[in-house]
């Protein structure tokens, strides 16, 4: 397996993105996995009255897309996480297609630290904004 970019390959401006569609199965599986079971997400009845009108994935399961694209694209494997803010911005449902977006604005080569602009997007809007710092060792 690839190990991404080195801190030296690294740019500010750099950026790589990852889609995924949101299905039904991923978020009964991220219940299973997390143990959240809020009904806002598993449970069809409930999120019909809900202010949503329909079942809504987990926000973390968006903070998750972020994780992977960090992980698998920019700057790729080897990545180990220090801290990421979230903003959940909108909610994401069964059927969207989550765009992820990670671009490099500070790079710490002595440290061999690298912080990203994280943002997650439906149809061009924004659901999940964000800023990740992790090292590249």
């Amino acid at each position: 397996m690839s190990e991404g970019f080195s801190i030296e390959e690294l740019q500010i401006g750099q950026s790589a993105t990852m889609s995924k569609t949101v299905t039904e199965a991923d978020i009964v599986m991220f219940a299973g996995v997390t143990g959240d079971f809020n009904p806002a997400h598993i449970d069809a009845e409930y999120a019909a009255n809900s202010m949503f009108k329909e079942r809504i994935a987990h926000g973390m399961l968006s903070a998750g897309f972020i994780s992977a694209t960090i992980a698998m694209k920019l700057p790729g494997p080897g990545s180990i996480y220090l801290s990421q803010s979230l903003k959940f911005k909108a909610p994401v449902t069964i059927g969207n297609t989550v765009k992820t977006i990670v671009t490099v604005t500070s790079i710490n080569e002595e440290k061999k630290i690298v912080v990203l602009d994280t943002i997650c997007t439906v149809a061009g809007k924004e659901v999940v904004v964000g800023e990740a710092s992790l090292m590249k060792p």
